[in-house]
């Protein structure tokens, strides 16, 4: 039986079962997300120990540009694998409990295996999407971003491509922007409040000790090492609500719950058709 019950939620519950899940089951989504953060630690710190310190002037060749180039694409590639799995990872996990599921930190990353690609052209579709809206201004902008928050979970849990993944969040948020807005809202203030108390204070220290090359670097390690704890405390509390707020969707428009009752081994049943996407 589903660990909690499947029916239409107001925002507050969908918040309240928000931090409810992440609070009874910190470990594990602190995990899932932490093991591919660990990655982009490595890569940043490894950049600060061997690329020389923050600051210090550089005479710009050929080579050195190569290298910062090539620098760039790897951390980039590094982030991105990093991003994909604890987002697959924890939207995987969220579904197993959400459902009534046992999972674990190494389950729930082992099911990204054949996902990635798929997963990495949602999120490209899906930024090209809300850049080319921003374009137009900034309200567009936000506008499809809240309509395009479930894109994520529709294309793991229903296994469609980029196309589809953001036709069907399109369709499953028609009335329903203004919740994803005030989701956005919330995750941003905390994140912003988190990186305040853990990584602002050494990127203050880092401006002050530019006349000491050694302790610059110290505080650039302090300051990477609090990031990325930000962002391991904070990302899973927006990737759990998106998901709650996906299966939410499902329960008042195509009675997800009912289809659970008659279908219990099913984790998201295909969608019942007949609403409108972005892109068809």
């Amino acid at each position: 039986m589903p660990e909690l019950d499947l029916r239409p939620l107001s925002l507050g519950e969908i918040l309240d079962r928000t931090f409810t899940l992440y609070r009874r089951n910190f470990l594990l989504f602190f995990g899932i997300t932490a093991l591919p953060q660990l990655l982009v630690l490595g890569f940043n710190l490894c950049q600060v120990l061997f690329t020389g310190r923050p600051g210090a002037p550089r005479v710009m060749s050929g080579t050195t540009i190569g290298l910062g180039i090539l620098l760039g694409l790897v951390g980039f590639i590094v982030y991105c694998v990093a991003y994909l799995f604890a987002q697959g990872g924890t939207v995987y996990a969220i579904s197993d409990l959400y459902l009534g599921r046992s999972t674990s930190i190494g389950a729930s990353l082992r099911r990204m295996r054949g996902q990635a690609g798929s997963l990495l052209g949602v999120l490209i579709l899906n930024g090209l999407v809300v850049m080319v809206a921003f374009i137009f201004l900034i309200i567009p902008g936000v506008y499809m971003a809240c309509r395009l928050i479930t894109c994520i979970p529709a294309a793991l849990l229903e296994n469609l491509g980029p196309r589809e993944s953001l036709e069907r969040s399109f369709a499953l948020t028609k009335d329903n922007a203004g919740r994803s807005f005030v989701i956005y809202l919330l995750y941003f203030a905390i994140f912003y409040a988190i990186f305040f108390l853990l990584a602002f204070p050494f990127m203050v220290a880092v401006g002050l000790s530019a006349k000491n090359p050694a302790m610059m670097t110290v505080w650039t390690i302090l300051m990477q090492v609090g990031s990325s704890l930000a962002a391991i405390l904070v990302t899973p509390i927006f990737t759990i609500a998106s998901t709650v707020f996906y299966y939410d969707l499902r329960v008042r428009k195509e009675a997800f719950d009912l289809q659970m009752m008659m279908n219990p081994n099913e984790t998201a049943l295909p969608a019942t058709g007949g609403l409108p996407s972005i892109l068809s």
